[in-house]
């Protein structure tokens, strides 16, 4: 079983993750595409007909051309969103907007569409289109735990933060941040109901989701019977029937396994 499970989450790391990252993001370009044609995408915290938007919803598409990055960027900064690619946390305004935008990503896992954040240089610009238009940033720098925070923002300016996770590959040890201030024309403010203070625990920096925990209970009570039908099987009809016939039932239930488990770790990993 516990062969099973490494092979399993060494697949989904190195492997699937990267690919479920791919087909997330075809899917979200061709659903915001389509938004941004009917002049429908999401310019506040609902959605064009008021609703409050789910979170994996696309709201933005980044391009930080200096690191190759173009990404559409989904609501909300959970384990689960962020395997999809770049997140929007709630509590903050969407890119172009007066106020602070926070935008979060993973470094490694699923395909870690900002791990070189670290190496932009001051001075370079990033592009976010959203419902408003396109809006160009020029970065100000990138800071680490205990670097002076830039100077808070005036009235009807605007200024973003790319977050994601300092450290070795799969082994965050803190965060990166870049900070850069918006030069195009400054947008309308959408209505956002979200607060910091209200903001879900798991939608902060290196959090964990544990709402799903239920689908990793799942994924063990299938690993568990998938290893007793085996050892059924190589009794009673011989170790290379058993083999032939099981292990690709092992083996599915090894990826569903750890793929719950990788969703249970840090949200920027």
């Amino acid at each position: 079983m516990a062969a099973v499970v490494l092979l399993g989450f060494v697949t989904t790391l190195a492997l699937l993750g990267p690919l479920q990252h791919v087909i997330s993001q075809q899917q979200l370009r061709g659903q915001y595409a389509e938004q941004l044609a009917a002049g429908m995408a999401p310019v506040s915290e609902g959605n064009y007909d008021n609703v409050l938007l789910t979170d994996g919803e696309p709201v933005a598409r980044i391009e930080i051309p200096a690191l190759g990055v173009d990404e559409i960027v989904a609501e909300g900064t959970s384990s689960g969103v962020l395997a999809k690619g770049p997140g929007h946390r709630r509590d903050t305004a969407l890119p172009g907007q007066a106020g602070v935008t926070v935008l979060m990503g993973r470094a490694t896992a699923y395909g870690g569409p900002f791990a070189r954040l670290q190496e932009l240089p001051p001075g370079e610009t990033i592009s976010i289109i959203t419902g408003q238009g396109e809006h160009i940033y020029r970065v100000i720098g990138v800071r680490y735990a205990g670097d002076p925070a830039p100077a808070a923002i005036t009235a009807g300016k605007s200024r973003l933060v790319l977050v994601t996770a300092r450290g070795g590959p799969f082994m965050p040890s803190g965060l990166v941040r870049v900070d850069a201030e918006l030069v195009s024309a400054v947008q309308p403010n959408g209505a956002r109901l979200t607060t910091y203070a209200t903001l879900a625990a798991k939608d902060r920096e290196l959090a964990i989701d544990p709402s799903t925990a239920w689908a990793l209970v799942f994924a063990l009570q299938f690993l568990l019977v998938a290893e007793a039908a085996t050892v059924y099987a190589r009794r009673h009809f011989g170790g290379r029937k058993a083999w032939i016939v099981m292990m690709p039932v092992l083996l599915l239930s090894g990826l569903l396994v750890a793929d719950q488990v990788t969703r249970l770790l840090p949200n920027l990993m």
